[in-house]
């Protein structure tokens, strides 16, 4: 690949090894991640001869931060949708925005694919709009809680049922290991420093790096974890409150990230009236920007004992059986799906399919559909 506006930078390794992609700015107002990648590639370029595999840094929505836009016509950040993005692209013709980004982006994806010499990851990096600290997220495969697990900032499970069309979620879905890095709020100094932290951390996790050549990881451990050592370690996500245009929503002044709010506090207003929290928990990401999609979310503390019975459940190949347990079947419309009648499978949680690598596909009064996570490593 040229150097180019998207390009931050590829560093290749004297040896063969892992394939680590790091991308900022599909939201063209979050250039804190961008600015990460740029420290790290000028720090790693004078260790290529001793690193294995390669490093690939770069811009997402280039468009859009050119002028620090969130995006210009639609949000880089929803259109990687699980028939591919390539199937909603005009045909022929100029394009502009977003689709010109979307095929660029495609291209460079082929080209990092053809080139891998090792396993692929991917972290994407990111902002929020509301202060109050940072926090990983992953679509929930085994391979992608370890991998973002390396970052000792909380780690939020289950966004990626109400977030549809992310990038790392299609890419999950293509084989990568994945993870999200929320860096911060958009425009605090120490979202940059978080954003190189990260990095460092996953170069040395990726194995691109021997720790004793990667010093910084260690720093930035240390760094993070000093940081946000009174944070739960890991939450799952409970709601999230969509905003339309013509909403007019706002968000009430002053939340933070991880803040706890109460269920039946009021978190913002539309022109409906007041927005009030439905359950008690912890706010995170509430908007504080004219463009967004998400007014705020709602997460609460998950205990880190079930992760490990989690991940002993998907080790012993449980999901493989899951469908004898009376009121389960498979889904005939819908491969790796299960359908759980409600009248008769009453106690099947949504929660029971998480530990066991389902997310939520569909529910309603009567039957609950759930999908299979991509098996790589459960």
């Amino acid at each position: 690949m040229e150097e180019s506006e998207r390009l931050v930078g590829w560093v290749k390794g004297a040896k063969p090894g892992p394939m680590f992609l790091c991308v900022g700015g599909l939201h063209g107002n979050e250039a804190a991640g961008v600015g990460g990648m740029e420290d790290v590639v000028e720090q790693l370029q004078p260790r290529a001869p001793r690193m294995r595999g390669d490093f690939v840094a770069l811009r997402g929505n280039v468009r859009a931060l050119r002028i620090g836009r969130r995006f210009l016509r639609y949000d880089l950040n929803r259109a990687w949708a699980p028939a591919g993005p390539a199937e909603s692209l005009p045909a022929g013709g100029t394009v502009t925005d977003e689709d010109a980004e979307v095929r660029e982006l495609l291209a460079v994806l082929e080209e990092v694919r053809r080139a891998a010499r090792g396993q692929l990851y991917l972290l994407d990096l990111h902002t929020t709009s509301g202060s109050g600290g940072a926090f990983t997220t992953v679509g929930d495969s085994l391979d992608n809680r370890a991998f973002a697990s390396a970052i000792p900032v909380p780690l939020v499970l289950g966004l990626e049922e109400l977030v549809e069309g992310t990038l790392v979620g299609c890419l999950s879905e293509e084989g990568w290991t994945t993870a999200v890095f929320e860096c911060g709020q958009h425009y605090e100094p120490e979202a940059r420093r978080r954003a190189e932290a990260a990095i460092w951390i996953l170069i040395r996790e990726a194995g691109l790096l021997a720790p004793a050549d990667v010093t910084e990881a260690d720093q930035a451990w240390e760094a993070l974890a000093g940081e946000y050592r009174t944070l739960p370690r890991v939450l799952e996500m409970r709601y999230r409150h969509p905003v339309i245009r013509g909403d007019e929503y706002r968000t009430r002044p002053g939340l933070l990230n991880f803040q706890t709010v109460n269920e039946g506090e009021v978190l913002g207003e539309d022109r409906g009236g007041r927005i009030t929290a439905p359950e008690t928990g912890r706010i995170l990401m509430p908007l504080y920007q004219e463009q967004g999609e998400d007014g705020f979310f709602l997460v609460r503390d998950f205990s880190r004992i079930w992760l490990t019975i989690s991940k002993a459940l998907r080790r012993l190949g449980v999901a493989r059986i899951v469908h004898w347990l009376p009121g389960v079947s498979r889904d005939p419309a819908l491969p790796g799906a299960l359908v759980a009648n409600r009248r008769v499978a009453r106690w099947f949680a949504l929660e029971l399919f998480h530990l066991l690598g389902y997310r939520r596909h569909l529910e309603d009064k009567h039957r609950l559909v759930v999908v299979q996570r991509r098996r790589r490593f459960g």
